[in-house]
């Protein structure tokens, strides 16, 4: 039996545990927070519950849908209303874009990572930071925590945080031998760009009439980058209520970013008022937000091959939705899975 671990519980890891579940290796997952799922969160106030992170699940392809049916059709939502545009002048328009499923579940999208990992014997440390990965000279690697708690030995390491918290673990690494793998590894991951998000959460008294579940920018030129009404799922939102998920553009993100809860969520929610049309929706009865420094990656990774090769070789693996090169739930999904499978094949 192998011992494999894991840095993470989003999806990427939790797909890699569960690809990992019919083997006799023993698996471990160490996750910072304290919950599972990564930027695939939930989170729960006065009887609503919102995907504050990615907002669902797309189909992508068939073997996506058979999967959340497998993983249990109990409290599985899919928001039937469809996702309309606009443009740097505030133009909400149908789209054009031929209508796809938007899964989640009554409970949250939390529930994808959570449902994975109890199909699996994988023990997840919760609230462990890594800080530091270091490989012995008989090919086992440990990774130390914040905290100075070592976690290992394991005969193979998958690394799952977005591209900069994973550059940062490479630049922390003890390689012996690597030969350049490491630095040219750790230069492509640093390399790979992510777009910066704050998401703020805007409640109200009454629900909105309109025709759509979510409009989305396609100019990029637009403060708001992404609106989407939350009572359109199923057991989020009481009857007669809204709830408004508004993920502000990067630009608007990084100027405000720091900004408190109070100021960024006055001019956010006038943004809104103003893009939808209803001044009502300028005064929110309460509202919430969570800062996602690391929200979607520009690209995939460009690692050399030969770089790559050397770090599987040595029983070390990337994952995410920025190694699959698309910031999509599912895309973070299958490359942990594709890992998992990798890691499998090596041991």
């Amino acid at each position: 039996m192998a011992h494999i671990g894991i840095v993470g519980a989003g999806l990427a890891g939790a797909g890699a545990a569960y690809a990992l579940r019919d083997t006799d290796h023993d698996v471990t997952l160490l996750e910072k927070s304290r919950g599972v799922g990564g930027r695939a969160a939930t989170r729960r106030r006065d009887d609503c519950r919102y995907d504050h992170g990615a907002n669902y699940v797309k189909e992508g392809d068939g073997r996506t849908v058979d999967l959340l049916h497998e993983l249990g059709d109990d409290g599985l939502v899919d928001a039937e209303e469809p996702v309309w545009t606009f443009d740097r002048d505030g133009a909400i328009e149908p789209s054009d874009r031929e209508e796809a499923h938007k899964f989640t579940w009554t409970a949250g999208i939390t529930q994808f990572a959570k449902r994975l990992l109890a199909e699996t014997d994988a023990a997840v440390r919760k609230t462990t930071r890594a800080e530091s990965v270091a490989r012995d000279d008989a090919g086992a690697w440990t990774v130390t925590d914040t905290d100075g708690d070592e976690h290992g030995p394991f005969d193979a390491l998958l690394l799952t945080p977005p591209a900069p918290q994973t550059a940062d673990l490479l630049a922390a690494t003890d390689w012996p031998g690597a030969d350049g793998a490491l630095a040219a590894l750790h230069d492509a991951v640093a390399d790979t760009e992510f777009r910066t998000i704050r998401t703020l959460v805007f409640h109200y008294d009454f629900a909105l009439d309109v025709p759509w579940y979510a409009v989305v920018n396609t100019d990029k030129e637009h403060a708001v980058g992404w609106l989407a009404r939350e009572e359109c799922k199923d057991g989020h939102v009481p009857d007669g209520e809204g709830l408004l998920i508004a993920q502000m553009s990067p630009a608007w993100s990084v100027e405000h970013y720091d900004d408190p809860l109070e100021s960024a969520a006055e001019a956010g929610a006038d943004l809104v008022a103003d893009l939808v049309g209803d001044d009502r929706l300028a005064d929110p009865d309460w509202v919430d937000d969570q800062g996602w420094r690391y929200a979607l990656p520009d690209e995939g990774l460009a690692a050399d091959a030969e770089a790559l090769a050397s770090a599987r070789e040595a029983g070390l693996f990337l994952a995410g939705d920025w190694v699959a090169g698309a910031a999509r739930a599912h895309e973070a999904l299958w490359n942990g899975v594709d890992a998992g499978d990798r890691i499998a094949d090596r041991l």
